[in-house]
Formats: C-alpha cells, structure tokens, sequence
C-alpha cells in the first residue's frame, strides 16, 4: 500500500489518462461517488420521464425563467428552448394534485404567468405552450383567484427589500461569537428553535434555487449514541453531544455529472447560515468534518437509510454551550494570506 500511496501517484499524475488509469487500477477512492453520482443521474432521467412532476427541473426552469424576466434589456422572446418541458412539468404537478397550495407551486404559477404576459406572440413553440398552460389553469381549481391579490412572486426592485439594522460591527461579533463547542450542557435542544435557525438556513443562495440537500436531526437517544460515534472528529466528546444534525446532499437534482459538487457547495452554504442562526437562538454547534471512509459511510447510510444517490456533506453537533468548557484558540490566517484582487 505504501508504493500506491506514495509512489506510484508521481508516476501517474501527470495527464487525465494516467490519472484514470491509477484511481481503475490502483485506488478505489471514487468508486462510492462515481456510483452516487451516476445513481443520481438515472434518478433525475426517471423523474423526468415518469407521469409525475420532476420537481428539480421545474424549480430550475422556473428559476431561469425568472432570469430572463429580470435581464436588462429584456429580451422580446426568450426560453423558447425550455419552455414545453417547464410547462409539461407544471401539468403534471398540478393535475396531480400534490402540493398545490404551497408557496412553492405559486411560484410556479405567477412566474410562468408573468412570463407568457410579457413574452412576444408569433413564435408557434411559446404560444402552443401558453395555450396549454392557461388551460391547465382554468381546469384545475386550486384557488388562485385568491392568490391574485396577494403580491405575485415574480422578480421585484431591489429598492423593495427592507434593510437590516444588523452593522458590519454587528455580524462581525456574531462571527467571532459563533465559536465550535464541543462541551455542552446536558439539557434538551428545543426542536422550534432548531426550525427558526433552519428557515434561516434556507435563505442561502442556492445554484438555480434548486436546493439539494436537508438536515436530518437526530435527538432520539438511541439513534444518538450511535450516530455520534460516526465521524472520526469526534472522538473524546462524542457523548457530550446532545444532538447531532447531519447534512446531506441529493444527486438526483441534476442531469449532468458537471453538477455533482453543487450539493457541497449549497449544503455548506445553508449550514453556515444555519450556525449563524443557532448562535442568536442561545445556542451553539460544532461543524464535523464527514471524510469518504466506506465503512463510514455505509454505517451511516444503513442507520439514516439514505438512497445511493444521497450523500453525507458534514456533521453539526448542538446544544446549550457550556460555559465552563474550553474552546480551541483557532487562529485564523491573515487578510493578506487569504485575500487576492485579480
């Protein structure tokens, strides 16, 4: 092992060729993820295939939509190349039934609304679209006659939003307040409070408002004692920890592997603002690393019983600091080290 950790890397990484051949041949490294991935893939190809609603798609599409709603100058006819699968996606949502009443599936109506009462008619493809649209509209009755008074969730002004009276001196004390406890006080996390700091969490910017992940909170003691022991960062204070939150992460979001680190990057996203928000609410968190380790990795997969297109992103512990515990120093590396301009 110590020639293929060591030595054979330097004959190998030098182009994509060798670099494949070394992790075929000699590592199993990727195997896990190539599977999720690729797990994923055909998950979302089902999805959209299938008589229900992909609803990853639709959020996207719904997204991009808003994009060119908001485009600067706007342009005369625009998601032409989109729009049947976006409007198809919205019929299959709302002839079943599902979620229709949700702020969600509004969003849903009132952009592709505001989007078929601007566009410009005499392209056949968009107002074939439009046709079945305001036809699935008027067939379903889901209520958005009243829904048509309250404010349409379209593209606003920026000028609309209230500002904060949160200072750059304030948010810099939270994030120097905001500290990784490892002791806490043996008491109950309550769940509302975990919930506020979630719906703060879910204001993070996420790639195409599509969201891919979700906090799986474990305070049932059972389940805790096992779990708690799961990541290797956590050895010595395990016990301590009155509840843990694992972060995971959906493959079957995307289409493409080009996507696959998203789920790390808007997990870790929502999880900051999620840290954040604990510390307002009294209490405090510990972010834990998850390494790829098979053996890990299946533990957690049984206990949660996540999907293979489900993949672990971190670990939080929570609960009431204790005041008596020690944190680590952590020096931070300087302004200059980290900060680069062009």
């Amino acid at each position: 092992m110590k020639i293929v950790n060591e030595k054979l890397p330097y004959v190998f990484y030098r182009n994509k060729v060798l670099a494949s051949i070394y992790y075929f041949l000699f590592s199993r490294s990727f195997l896990r993820e190539n599977k999720a991935v690729l797990n994923g893939k055909v998950q979302y190809l089902k999805q959209s295939q299938s008589n229900k609603a992909n609803i990853f798609l639709l959020v996207r599409n719904t997204h991009k939509l808003e994009k060119g709603l908001l485009m600067r100058p706007r342009r005369a006819v625009f998601a032409a190349s989109y729009i049947e699968e976006t409007v198809s996606c919205f019929i299959k949502l709302a002839e079943s039934g599902d979620d229709i009443h949700t702020p969600q599936f509004k969003w849903f109506y009132d952009v592709l609304d505001e989007y078929f009462a601007v566009v410009q008619g005499g392209d056949k493809t968009i107002d074939f679209q439009m046709g079945r649209f305001k036809a699935v509209v008027e067939s379903i009755n889901f209520e958005l006659k009243s829904k048509k008074i309250e404010q349409k969730s379209i593209p606003y002004k920026h000028s609309s939003i209230g500002v904060s009276p949160i200072s750059y001196e304030d948010f810099f004390k939270l994030s120097k307040q905001r500290r990784s406890v490892r002791w806490f006080e043996q008491k109950a996390v309550p769940r509302e409070l975990v919930d506020k700091a979630i719906l703060a969490a879910i204001q993070a910017p996420s790639a195409c408002n599509r969201q891919p992940f979700q906090f799986r909170i474990i305070d049932d003691k059972n389940i805790l004692s096992k779990i708690v022991n799961y990541p290797m960062g956590t050895t010595g204070y395990a016990e301590n920890i009155p509840m843990m939150i694992v972060v995971t992460g959906n493959l079957d979001a995307y289409f493409s592997e080009r996507d696959r680190h998203v789920i790390y990057i808007d997990g870790s996203l929502a999880s900051m603002s999620f840290m954040y928000a604990l510390e307002t609410l009294g209490l405090s968190s510990c972010s834990i690393n998850w390494p790829d380790i098979e053996q890990r990795e299946r533990k957690m997969q049984k206990l949660l019983k996540l999907k293979d297109f489900q993949r672990v992103i971190m670990c939080i512990g929570v609960g009431y600091a204790d005041p008596e515990g020690y944190i680590a120093f952590s020096e931070k590396r300087s302004l200059d080290e980290i900060r680069k301009y062009n």
